[in-house]
């Protein structure tokens, strides 16, 4: 394989070990997932603003068995919202930060390359199956899956072929997440330059290093139970079949013994690290732009890093706040509240010791910068309103409800993706030696903070109101729902527009990566190791082995002659 290292085209992408190449192949095919599962939910959108009427468009285009008429059937509406979760959580929010992981770690902490770069390719082509497998339920009898993003039995068990192949991309998936988390925890461990002590790592690479042990200890209790239900499905099992159960009048012969409730255990094992997943690395990137641009020292490094390493450790022991409708005792109900108030402390202490690096900084409002400040005040919203649902008298009625949605959205869509357009707009200069437009991004950003507002902030009312979250028709059959029809709409047109404005974004980033403005190797005068090489880096990332000599965050030093001083400066 050494021959296709530096080969150009197809079989040098499929061959290349390089870091920065799987980095670039994570980035494009999981940006490619994020625009499949956006106009996913702007279906659904347009729908539940008027659901008796046809989709625009498509919705003719789709076939009698998916939509009569162009109106969408309910059983295509179940897997539409379950297929959107499912590739923004598993195929494009996560494998994003990947992306970044996989390109600027090595960078930043001044290694050749990863610690196996074998592995780090197959993590990529693992990937990329895991995601194609599950995107051809769509094509299956019956479609794709349908029983959400969380694939709860018994109505998983007696789905349709699509959920099969969910199962088999779930499998495939948790492989390539603890093949890249095992490669990048040796990497950060063993790796770094000389003079690269643990407490001069940045903040970004704290998170990489949490987030790839809370992969690589979480991603094997769902890849078990997929196997679990995987023969459920196909081999008559009944691990999550409860007895006596009835599907369509008839008993069902296989049922007898199992769990549902197992079930739901052994995916939040997962499921609710892999928040923390989403939330970490994005506060490490938040925490590189907000330093470069402030201009100052982070305020309290050790304590965010303190921090960062108590969620990854907290996160294990916070599964069950998902599951309070779940028939749980008072003595178990009052654990995991107990423990989900205290893993918001950390947090709450990472976004201050961020507000408090904001005072008295020279502030630049770089588009990078816009999306960070942003990113504060919405990842808030989304912490403060999901404290509600950590208690059991307060989710209970709230469970299931439009409110949790748009918690959970703020703390991913104006929350992760924020700061995942921060990183792309603050590194892309260090990728390509060229400058993203900066009137087209700053367009961008403010479209994309109207947009995601509009869609997500009326959903809070809507839950507070006891309003579903699968209701096919938006709850038009209900009497008390009937004053929200407007609020659909507002949601419909939102989405059309943030649509339209991420072609704004996807038009500046292709042109600006063959017709943007030049710039130096270091042009936002940044003081972390990856701004001290070319830009794009060469091959071995550094012509020779880097030599830290200070901390991450050396800006405005009392007596230097400029206002940043470089990680490998004496």
């Amino acid at each position: 394989m050494r021959i296709f290292r530096d080969r150009r085209g197809p079989l040098g992408l499929a061959f290349s070990t390089d870091h920065k190449v799987i980095g670039l192949l994570y980035a494009f095919t999981s940006l490619t997932f994020l625009l499949i599962g956006f106009l996913l939910i702007l279906a659904l959108r347009w729908h539940l603003a008027s659901p008796t009427d046809a989709l625009p468009l498509v919705g003719k285009l789709l076939g009698e068995s998916r939509a009569v008429e162009g109106i969408l059937l309910p059983e295509f509406y179940l897997q539409l919202g379950a297929m959107h979760g499912t590739i923004m959580v598993f195929l494009a929010v996560v494998p994003l930060i990947l992306a970044f992981g996989n390109y600027l770690v090595p960078l930043m902490i001044g290694a050749p390359d990863m610690a196996f770069p074998r592995l780090n390719a197959l993590s990529y082509w693992l990937y990329l199956a895991a995601g194609l497998v599950m995107m051809a339920g769509f094509f299956m009898p019956g479609g794709a899956a349908s029983s959400g993003w969380t694939s709860y039995p018994p109505l998983a068990d007696i789905a349709t072929m699509g959920q099969t192949v969910w199962l088999v991309g779930m499998f495939v998936l948790a492989l390539s997440s603890m093949v890249g988390s095992i490669n990048m925890i040796v990497t950060i461990i063993q790796l770094r330059a000389p003079g690269m002590t643990l407490m001069r790592l940045p903040v970004f690479v704290w998170a990489q290093l949490a987030t790839s042990f809370l992969l690589l200890l979480a991603f094997p209790a769902l890849q078990a139970a997929a196997v679990l239900q995987f023969m459920d499905r196909v081999a008559g099992t009944s691990f999550f079949l409860p007895s006596g159960l009835v599907v369509s009048g008839q008993p069902l012969e296989a049922a007898g013994g199992g769990s549902p409730i197992l079930w739901q255990h052994l995916f939040w094992f997962l499921g609710h690290p892999e928040v923390y997943v989403l939330i970490l690395p994005a506060l490490g990137i938040v925490a590189e732009v907000i330093a470069n641009t402030t201009r100052k020292p982070l305020w309290g490094y050790r304590a965010m890093v303190g921090s960062v390493l108590f969620i990854c450790v907290m996160s294990f022991v916070v599964w069950a706040h998902h599951m309070f409708l779940a028939g749980m005792g008072p003595t178990m109900s009052s654990f995991f509240q107990v423990t989900t108030m205290i893993i918001s402390i950390p947090s709450v202490i990472i976004v201050t010791a961020l507000l408090l690096s904001l005072h008295g900084g020279s502030i630049r409002f770089t588009v990078p910068g816009l999306f960070a400040l942003a990113f504060l005040p919405m990842f808030g919203l989304g912490g403060l309103t999901g404290l509600p649902l950590g208690l059991a008298a307060t989710d209970i009625p709230l469970h299931d409800t439009y409110y949790v949605i748009g918690h959970f959205h703020y703390i991913v869509a104006p929350g992760t993706l924020f700061a995942l357009f921060a990183g792309i707009y603050y590194w892309f200069p260090k990728v390509t030696g060229r400058k993203m437009n900066d009137l087209l991004g700053r367009l961008h950003f403010w479209g994309s903070l109207v947009g995601m507002n509009g869609i997500f902030m009326p959903m809070f009312l809507q839950g507070l109101a006891g309003m579903n979250r699968r209701l096919y028709d938006g709850g038009r059959g209900y009497e008390v729902f009937g004053k929200f029809d407007g609020s659909f709409h507002l949601q419909a047109w939102s989405a059309v527009f943030l649509g339209v404005v991420q072609l704004i974004f996807i038009w500046n980033f292709f042109r600006s990566i063959k017709r943007g403005e030049q710039v130096s190797d270091n042009p936002w005068e940044a003081t972390t190791l990856e701004w001290t090489t070319t830009s794009p880096p060469p091959h071995d990332n550094f012509g020779k082995t880097p030599v830290v000599h200070r901390g991450p965050y050396d800006y405005s030093e009392p007596g230097a002659k400029i206002d940043f001083t470089p990680q490998s400066q004496k």
